[in-house]
Formats: structure tokens, C-alpha cells, sequence
């Protein structure tokens, strides 16, 4: 008895062993998942603010629609595109892509291709490009018969070949639209609007810059996105702008990570002012103060309020007043400055004898200029025509580091004092840029700073909130 109990007692032993064994496994086991579901999520969470700028595969519904607007459906018009506007979160933007430089609107040619090949649209038609392979065509090509021909990439983005930005070789969100005109063909390329500011930001802001201040450019540029969406800039060809500075200049650097986060981090929101989104005026760096639409020529109203005359400032001063471009010096002789004016206006005033600031507006911004000379005078208004007045690659300007550069075909801002040394006048100014709206060195410095982009942009913008 005494030995079967022993067996008895051993056998239970063991069993107690296996059941430890068991539960810790299984303990173990429960872990891991735990540790990869977690691993998982925050990886998932990282992707989710740049999610906006993924490209999708081409869906059934994508080609149905395409095949609906090239069977003779117009896009949608001003009234139309507003309610789309109001319908989703992420509509859809039309911009015209220019040439080469960005001198023209309409291509001799156009070359594109996509990593996983591509679907073309003409008429009531369809082809299938492979590959890589390159597709060409030139306005009197004859798909252009049927109208308009549209083409999307199967997967990821479409190469246009013909074209050179800032980083190469661009490539494209979206549909590749194109239209046979007497001058070339035009091409407009149809994304959301969220994939559009991930190519927007990191061409008009330093991808380095802060994220804060990213985010500030990320929901100025949506703004200002939003408002143009209202029209159409190109009505003859439904675009609603073109990639350049006379909007905002899309898709010359490439996307970058930080500014896609940007972007994701606040999809969707824009800066409203009394009930409407604002358009959000920016540049490049300020003198310390910014200014109102005076500096254009147009009078302030309830609703451009929001555009004030600010001072760009902290605890500790100007927040860009250790840049380069926060104070500048040109000194330029007596012949060329007449030279410039005299092509510049259009009015040959012979040799000048006095250049004169003889209205300033908010923030010291000149508004008014009068060049005098020894054969008549002439009379400038508005900072845009007085820098244009002023600019000329005839002289150097030196900033505040000691570095020069050439002169351009505007003077580097309106906030600025002229006077007549000798033979020679010498500008005294500060800032690069038209003044009004939100200063991007501004706003990345201040983003050092520890300050937010709601705080920036409230800074900038006035009585806004941003929703």
C-alpha cells in the first residue's frame, strides 16, 4: 500500500507539472499576441497621419466614372463643385499642369508612363498600356476626336516624361486628363484634395521646417485650396488652378514624410473666419510686422479683416530677427536705378534726382512711390508694382549675414526706406515677400519656440478659428 501511494502521489506530481507547464505556455503565448496587437497598433497609428497620401488602386467605380465624363459628361461647374465641396471631406481638385519652368499652359507633346502600367479613356473607348511602357501623344492625335482622354495608373502614380520639376521627373495622384487645343494640349491632373497638399507643402515650405509649422502651411494651403475650388481659374479647360506661384506651386519638390504627417495630422481642417473659409495668404519671411490688403489696393472690409497688420514677435523679440533675409541692404548707382525704372514703369524719366515713399500703409508697408528726374516724374502704387518698379538683376542685395545675392525682378519686400548717397541710392529693408498673411520663417520659428500651429496661425490671421 505504502509503495502504490508513493506511485499515487508521484503520478499527481507530474500531472501538477504538466498543468504549470500548460498555463505558462498558454500565458506565454497570450503575451506575444498582446505584444504584436500592440506593436501593430502603434505602427498602424504612425501610418494613419499620412494615410491621406496614399495612392489607391484603380476601382471599378474609378473607371466607370471616367468612362461616364468622357461619354460627353461635363464636369462639375461652380455650383456643382461647391456642394461637392460640402458633401466629403476630401473632393476632388483639377490643376493645370504648365510646362517646362512654368512658362506656358498647353504642351506640344506629352509623354507618361506608370510602374504598373495604365488605363486611357477616350470616348466611349478603353486601352490598356503594360509596364513601364511609355505612351505619346501630340495634339492632332486621333483619340482627341472623341474629346478629352483621361488616363489613370493602375496602381501608384503616372509618370509625365515630358515634364521636369524641381526634383526630376514628376510624377502624379489621380487622372492625367488631356485636351487637344489650337495651341497644344492642355493637361489637368484630377486628385483629392488631401493628395494634393502632400505635394503642395513640401514645395512651398522646407520639409526640414518644424512640424508645427508644417501644419500651419499644411491648413493655409487647404484654405487657400478651398476657396479657389469655388471657380473655376481656367474655365475653358475646368481647372480650377494651375502648379505655379500665380496659385500655389503643386508638385516641383517631391513629397517628404514630415509634410505628408502634416498634412494627415490635420486633413480636413481650414481657418475660418465669420462662418467662412479664409484665404490664406502667405510668404516667405517678414520685417517683424506684416500687413493688410492695402498693400494691394484693396480697402479693408468685414471680409478680409482676418488679414491685420501683426507684429511677428515673443518674449524675446522678433521671432526672425537672426535670418538672413529679416534685414537687407542694396545699394545701387544713380544710372542703373534710372535704367530700371524708366523699363520697369514704361516711363523714361531720364536721370533721377529723388526716389520718394510718399504713402506707407499698416505695418510700414510702402503703398505709394514717386520717382523723380530730370525729364518728368512718375507716380507707383501698390507694393507688388513698386518692388516690380525696384527690381532688376543690375545690383546685389546683402543680407544681414553678410551674404549677397543678385538682385530679381522684384526688391525683396515693400517694407523698406530709399535715400539718395551721392551717386548712388541705397535701399535699407526687411523681409522677403508681399508682407501679408503668414510668414513661413515666422511660423517655424516660432514653432522652435514651443508654440502650436493654432497658435501660429492665430498669430498671422485674426478673430479665425481653424475647423
Amino acid at each position: 500500500m505504502g509503495r502504490n501511494n508513493k506511485s499515487i502521489k508521484m503520478r499527481k506530481r507530474r500531472k501538477k507539472s504538466r498543468e504549470k507547464q500548460i498555463y505558462y505556455g498558454m500565458a506565454l503565448l497570450v503575451a506575444v499576441f498582446i505584444v504584436v496587437g500592440l506593436t501593430t497598433a502603434v505602427k498602424g497609428g504612425a501610418k494613419k497621419n499620412i494615410e491621406v497620401c496614399k495612392v489607391q488602386e484603380v476601382k471599378p467605380s474609378d473607371e466607370k466614372k471616367a468612362d461616364a465624363a468622357d461619354s460627353g459628361e461635363k464636369k462639375k461647374g461652380k455650383k456643382e463643385q461647391k456642394e461637392q465641396g460640402s458633401k466629403t471631406d476630401n473632393p476632388d481638385i483639377r490643376v493645370l499642369l504648365m510646362t517646362n519652368g512654368f512658362r506656358d499652359v498647353t504642351h506640344s507633346q506629352v509623354r507618361l508612363s506608370a510602374e504598373s502600367g495604365m488605363v486611357v479613356t477616350y470616348g466611349d473607348k478603353k486601352k490598356e498600356y503594360g509596364k513601364k511602357k511609355t505612351l505619346k501623344l501630340e495634339p492632332d492625335h486621333k483619340w482627341f476626336k472623341n474629346g478629352t482622354v483621361r488616363i489613370q495608373a493602375k496602381k501608384g502614380r503616372i509618370k509625365v516624361k515630358s515634364l521636369e520639376r524641381g526634383y526630376g521627373v514628376p510624377s502624379y495622384d489621380g487622372v492625367i486628363e488631356l485636351r487637344s487645343t489650337a495651341e497644344g494640349i492642355a493637361m489637368i491632373n484630377e486628385l483629392s484634395v488631401e493628395d494634393y497638399l502632400c505635394a503642395v507643402v513640401p514645395s512651398e515650405m522646407p520639409a526640414s521646417y518644424e512640424l508645427e509649422a508644417l501644419k500651419a502651411q499644411a491648413v493655409c494651403a487647404r484654405s487657400y485650396a478651398y476657396r479657389q475650388m469655388e471657380e473655376y481659374g481656367y474655365p475653358e479647360y475646368e481647372a480650377h488652378v494651375n502648379d505655379s506661384t500665380d496659385y500655389q506651386v503643386y508638385n516641383n519638390s517631391g513629397q517628404a514624410e514630415s509634410s505628408s504627417k502634416a498634412v494627415g495630422e490635420t486633413a480636413g481642417q481650414t481657418v475660418m473666419y465669420k462662418g467662412k473659409i479664409a484665404t490664406t495668404y502667405y510668404y516667405s519671411t517678414s520685417s517683424g510686422k506684416t500687413t493688410t490688403m492695402e498693400a494691394w489696393g484693396t480697402k479693408p472690409s468685414e471680409t478680409n479683416g482676418y488679414l491685420h497688420a501683426a507684429k511677428v514677435k515673443g518674449e524675446d523679440g522678433d521671432y526672425e530677427k537672426d535670418l538672413p533675409w529679416y534685414r537687407w541692404t542694396v545699394s545701387v548707382t544713380v544710372d542703373v536705378l534710372s535704367d530700371l525704372i524708366g523699363l520697369n514703369t514704361g516711363k523714361d524719366v531720364g536721370t533721377l534726382e529723388s526716389v520718394e515713399i510718399t504713402k506707407r500703409g499698416p505695418g510700414d508697408v510702402a503703398l505709394e512711390m514717386k520717382a523723380v528726374g530730370d525729364q518728368g516724374s512718375v507716380t507707383v502704387k501698390t507694393e507688388n508694382k513698386i518692388r516690380k518698379a525696384l527690381g532688376g538683376s543690375e545690383y546685389k542685395i546683402k543680407r544681414q549675414d553678410g551674404s549677397e545675392t543678385d538682385g530679381r525682378d522684384l526688391l525683396p519686400s515693400a517694407f523698406f526706406t530709399i535715400e539718395k548717397k551721392g551717386g548712388k541710392f541705397v535701399i535699407k529693408g526687411g523681409g522677403f515677400g508681399h508682407g501679408i498673411g503668414m510668414s513661413q520663417t515666422g511660423a517655424n520659428e516660432m514653432a522652435k519656440q514651443g508654440k502650436d500651429y493654432k497658435d501660429i496661425l492665430t498669430l498671422f490671421y485674426k478673430d479665425i478659428t481653424v475647423e
